[in-house]
């Protein structure tokens, strides 16, 4: 078996579609099998379509396809047991875990205004307290392996740089930053690698349920407050296809990043240098 994550096994959450999927492909083309999770019901408050069984199914037969073995369930990032009791069989099954690729997320965009309670809640208990469970789901494993490993945490340009009419999950993106380098500096001593990757507008479901659904945060806000779509202007022309996030994920994951840890790496065409 050859490849750059050969013999390697990898826990990646929101795995049903978008960048995750992206994700767990990218990883087993290069010799890693997969413990997947996503979602199986619509997330409160959400504007657009989240993920299904069915759109988890469709990653298992892609991956499989590869001729990598992936154990895939149903499951919330906010459920930290059940986290811990897929973590584990998982690791029952395909004997070791290496990686970790914190994914799972949602955005509900708008002006501050409509960024209700429960926005802020969901937003952050989704993609920052979701990120941290994955990875407190994980750590054991990869500490009782006794080789080191490497966790990746999908913040966004969002995190390194505020996006309009974004704010809960500008919020989230950023304790996602920030977790990462805590995360780093403490298990640096045990070999493990913690680092963020920040993509910008990247053509997934997600960004497209966003733009289409009708009179969208991101118009209201864009009504009162036009200047501020330049803060997402970015220098390569075009929507980036996931596999550009994943092949940064490929990177930070392989023994080709051993000295990398800490670090927060854009992937946005330029968007957060502007």
């Amino acid at each position: 078996m050859t490849g750059r994550v050969a013999g390697k096994v990898a826990f990646i959450t929101g795995a049903a579609r978008g960048q995750g999927r992206a994700h767990a492909l990218r990883l087993a083309e290069e010799g890693a099998d997969i413990i997947a999770i996503d979602i199986e019901e619509q997330v409160e408050g959400v504007p657009y379509a989240t993920a299904t069984a069915a759109d988890l199914q469709e990653t298992v037969r892609q991956v499989e396809a590869l001729d990598r073995r992936i154990i895939a369930e149903t499951a919330d990032v906010r459920d930290l047991a059940r986290l811990e009791e897929v973590v584990a069989k998982g690791v029952a099954e395909l004997g070791r875990l290496d990686i970790v690729a914190g994914n799972a997320g949602i955005d509900i965009v708008g002006p501050w205004q409509t960024m209700t309670p429960e926005i802020v809640r969901t937003t952050i208990d989704i993609n920052l307290i979701g990120v941290w469970n994955s990875v407190m789901a994980s750590l054991p494993h990869i500490l009782a392996g006794g080789r080191g490993g490497s966790i990746v945490l999908t913040s966004s340009a969002n995190g390194l740089k505020a996006g309009p009419f974004n704010m809960a999950y500008n919020m989230a993106k950023y304790g996602v930053t920030g977790m990462a380098k805590s995360f780093a500096m403490e298990l640096a001593k045990d070999n493990i690698r913690v680092n963020s990757v920040h993509p910008g507008g990247v053509d997934t479901p997600m960004a497209q349920g966003i733009l289409n659904v009708p009179d969208s945060g991101f118009t209201q806000g864009q009504k009162e407050n036009p200047n501020l779509f330049g803060m997402l202007s970015q220098w390569i022309p075009g929507s980036m296809p996931p596999r550009e996030i994943s092949n940064a994920v490929l990177f930070l994951a392989s023994d080709e990043s051993t000295w990398v840890t800490g670090h927060a790496l854009a992937v946005d065409g330029g968007m957060t240098q502007y």
